[in-house]
């Protein structure tokens, strides 16, 4: 995000970091950040010079991402396993026959018994932990009784988990076992039986031993090895050997968040998420090395946005100080460097009420309060995916071991959406039971109703039980 062409922002250069400060106390100046977060948006475009010249040598033409999605996912509809064996031998360079997509049982096993017996009992510590605060968050069944014209209204809420859903669990920088727990463990929590999980063909992907170790661990054995929009629409349509989910969740790149908004309705999915992204509202008794610590834990992703928004003008600079010296010390340094000048903004508020509406009005994904009072400032505060409480609750706390997923809303979305848990894999149905007394009783509301909206049939299929 660029300073120039803006009287409101300022740039901050201290060893190759280079990030915007916004004085957010004069007006218009957060024209620039809104521009940012369309930019990171799906709608964004948002693909490297590398991702541009892919297209053009797959499909001949520059393409937009959401074209070069709409045609892959239409394809593998249409051509169904030959199509998802193409993309996989274009995109991932990985030719693999249909009867290789499937993890065999024996290689999650071999991975199991592989991998160092310290990260397995961490595994089962996280999963223990994520099981217990989806449990207690766990929707149950409703059932009410109404007393009505001397009859008896039975109402109620039943619900059910779904029979069979998808998880995307990237694998092109690093691996990520942790996408899995987040996921998988809350829909076993929801009682979903079939999980299958897709991973795309790479070292880090379905070839990694922790992952599949992982799997093994927690109970999940359909394991594909397959990325990107094709395994998307692999999971939505079916293809011969793999039959469609109900719903498809987990992160990924550009593609995949697209391809998801292509088969939303075909089946469910949890959001179209964005790159990930923090903000750290901070006063001045945060402390600037924990605050550059977080904010650096979301740019290491590349691309990630961190913000830090403060009223407390001077931590600006204590942070920079310290972003520099952690930068310099960390072996994905020159990557978040690069993500904190591009995607990376300072803003300065006029105080804790207005810090509260900028962090609103960007809704971000991760929010940690890190302030003297951290539940005043929570109260002020509606929009936001996850939120962490106080100087000693690090961002990386929820993404690995807390309990609630680290799934969440990114990109403004918290305005209206929600992170993952075990409800969204229940699906919920209404149970309504009348006996002749109660039906009578609420016959001539019907019968208002009805007239009004001109469908007297609804009201003939109440008269005919009444004798009318």
């Amino acid at each position: 995000m660029s300073a120039q062409g803006s009287t409101n922002a300022n740039s901050t250069s201290v060893s190759g970091l280079k990030m915007n400060v916004i004085d957010a106390r004069q007006e218009g100046s957060l024209k620039q950040f809104a521009e940012l977060r369309d930019k990171l948006s799906p709608d964004g475009n948002v693909v490297s010079e590398a991702g541009k010249a892919r297209t053009i040598a797959l499909f001949g033409e520059s393409l937009t991402p959401s074209q070069v999605v709409e045609r892959i996912c239409k394809d593998v509809k249409t051509r169904g396993m030959a199509a998802l064996l193409e993309y996989n031998s274009k995109l991932d360079k990985k030719e693999l026959s249909a009867s290789e997509l499937r993890v065999p049982l024996e290689e999650l096993e071999a991975a199991y018994k592989a991998v160092d017996p310290a990260f397995l009992k961490t595994i089962r510590c996280i999963a223990d932990q994520v099981r217990e605060f989806q449990s207690a968050i766990l929707s149950t069944d409703v059932n009410i009784s109404r007393q009505k014209g001397g009859g008896t209204i039975q109402l109620g809420l039943r619900y059910l988990p779904m029979k069979r859903i998808g998880i995307c669990v990237p694998g092109g920088a690093a691996a990520y076992p942790s996408t899995l727990l987040m996921t998988a463990v809350p829909a076993q929590v929801a009682g979903v039986k079939e999980i299958v999980v897709v991973a795309p063909p790479t070292p880090f992907g379905s070839y990694n031993q922790q992952l599949l170790a992982a799997c093994h661990e927690i109970g999940v054995s359909e394991v594909y090895r397959m990325g990107g929009a094709q395994a998307v629409a692999a999971m939505a349509y079916g293809v011969e050997g793999i039959a469609p989910v109900d719903k498809i969740v987990g992160p990924g790149n550009l593609f995949v968040a697209l391809a998801k908004r292509f088969v939303f309705g075909q089946v469910d999915i949890d959001s179209i998420a964005g790159p990930s992204e923090v903000i750290v509202l901070a006063d001045e008794t945060a402390n600037p090395d924990y605050v550059a610590s977080d904010l650096i834990s979301q740019a290491e992703h590349d691309p990630g946005s961190a913000v830090l928004i403060t009223w407390h003008e001077l931590l600006v600079a204590e942070v920079i100080k310290s972003l520099e010296k952690q930068l310099a010390q960390l072996s994905r340094g020159d990557q978040a460097t690069r993500c904190l000048n591009e995607y990376g903004a300072f803003i300065i508020a006029k105080d804790e009420d207005h810090a509260a509406q900028l962090t609103d009005d960007l809704a971000t994904e991760h929010l940690h309060i890190s302030t003297k009072d951290p539940e005043t400032m929570l109260a002020k505060v509606q929009n936001a995916g996850a939120i962490f409480m106080g100087h000693d609750t690090p961002v990386a706390l929820g993404d690995y071991v807390a309990g609630p997923s680290h799934v969440l809303p990114t990109g403004g979305t918290a305005r209206f959406a929600n992170g993952l848990c075990a409800n969204d894999f229940l699906k919920r149905s209404s149970i309504i039971g009348y006996d002749k007394r109660a039906l009578a009783a609420d016959r001539d509301d019907v019968a208002t109703m009805a007239n009004t909206e001109g469908l007297t049939a609804h009201l003939a299929s109440v008269d005919v039980r009444l004798g009318k």
